[in-house]
């Protein structure tokens, strides 16, 4: 089997109104990602997504298409997919960074797989531990009034976990949180997250004082890189502390693992540059006796599936600890799939057919794309 073209497809889809993505990083109120189709010399078509935005990994739709259509089609065209890491280690090789573009190529490369061995993702990495992935819902960073409707309306849904956004103003968001939990009480599971938000001055003040909240955790505080700090931070916090902008690649995990600086590491394909990137980043996090999560940049569905099966086949990530962010498809006006995954208001389904295990739907395609 041969690799004979590869199409690359830009599309914009609006978050719902009232779920737009109020962070530390900005406004996320459009989605403009990358579908990915890598069709072969057999008719098999793998599917693949990037969910690229330049405030977060630097890439943007414009510069993932490009890459696509030229320097990775000159790499892959003539190649057989099934060899995945060989193409990914040739692919890492000659394109260095756009981990979300990758990301898509390599979820192509297994749809591609899967479907030839008429197997789902899963059994090809190893197999399933979990059939159905424990999942929160995320609160932005709005106001206390308007952030505790969103979660009486998730609460109303039957959501076991909740997610708010911190970061911006540290009185704001302590009545923020306050308000959500006056809302959720406290059994429910609630964690938050400052998206690299605060000075490491205002986290040292401000973390103890999230501790009558009784989060599960807490992610991000500050910007990343900064290990002494997140180190600090950690013995200063009222919950399990979690890196997710701090770690991107397995040597980012291993400064998290010499530093001892945090309890939890996020993670999740298209910031790690795929599934197997994420998985070495989940085995070094257990052997540094860290827990880990599934993280989320607002996937629609073909990101959203390549999660699932990531959590589904990989005992080191912790679900059950740490419900998971597989809840892009919740958030936008459409998901690009013919048949929707099952997600929420608990859980989310791993799809069981072959390879990713989820189809595009062309109408949807043709009404979002913006080429």
């Amino acid at each position: 089997m041969k690799i004979v073209r590869l199409e690359a497809i830009p599309v914009r889809v609006p978050l719902k109104s009232d779920r737009i993505a109020i962070t530390a990083h900005g406004r996320h109120a459009v989605s403009e990602y990358v579908i990915l189709k890598m069709y072969t010399d057999q008719g098999v078509i793998g599917i693949g997504e990037a969910t690229v935005q330049p405030l977060w990994s630097g890439e943007s739709a414009q510069t993932c298409v490009a890459l696509l259509k030229h320097r990775v089609t000159e790499l892959l065209v003539g190649q057989d997919p099934q060899e995945i890491q060989r193409l990914c280690f040739e692919l890492n090789h000659h394109v260095k960074f756009n981990p979300f573009m990758k990301s898509a190529v390599e979820m192509a490369l297994w749809d591609i797989y899967g479907k030839v061995r008429n197997l789902p993702l899963y059994e090809l990495l190893g197999g399933k531990c979990h059939d159905r992935i424990p999942m929160k819902m995320m609160i932005g960073g709005f106001e206390p009034k308007q952030a505790a409707k969103l979660a009486e309306t998730f609460l109303e849904w039957g959501v076991g976990c909740l997610k708010v956004k911190v970061g911006l103003v540290p009185e704001s968001d302590l009545e923020r949180v306050a308000a959500v939990r006056h809302v959720a009480g406290l059994e429910l599971p609630m964690t938050i997250d400052a998206n690299c938000g605060w000075s490491a001055a205002v986290a040292r003040k401000i973390l103890p004082r999230f501790e009558k909240y009784q989060l599960t955790l807490i992610e991000q505080p500050t910007r990343p890189g900064d290990w002494a700090t997140m180190a600090e931070l950690r013995r200063l916090s009222p919950a399990p502390l979690m890196a997710d902008e701090n770690v991107w690649t397995l040597a980012d995990a291993h400064q998290a693992a010499a530093h001892q600086a945090v309890d939890i590491i996020s993670v999740y394909p298209g910031k790690n540059g795929g599934i197997l990137n994420s998985k070495r980043i989940a085995h070094v996090a257990s052997s540094a006796d860290m827990g880990c999560h599934i993280g989320s940049n607002l996937e629609l569905g073909i990101a959203s599936a390549a999660m699932l099966h990531l959590a589904a086949s990989t005992p080191e990530i912790e679900s059950h600890k740490y419900p998971a962010d597989i809840l892009g498809p919740c958030y936008h006006e459409a998901d690009m799939l013919l048949e929707p995954l099952q997600i929420g208001p608990k859980y989310a389904l791993v799809p069981h057919k072959p390879g990713l295990g989820v189809e595009i739907d062309e109408q949807q395609i043709k009404r979002y794309r913006i080429d």
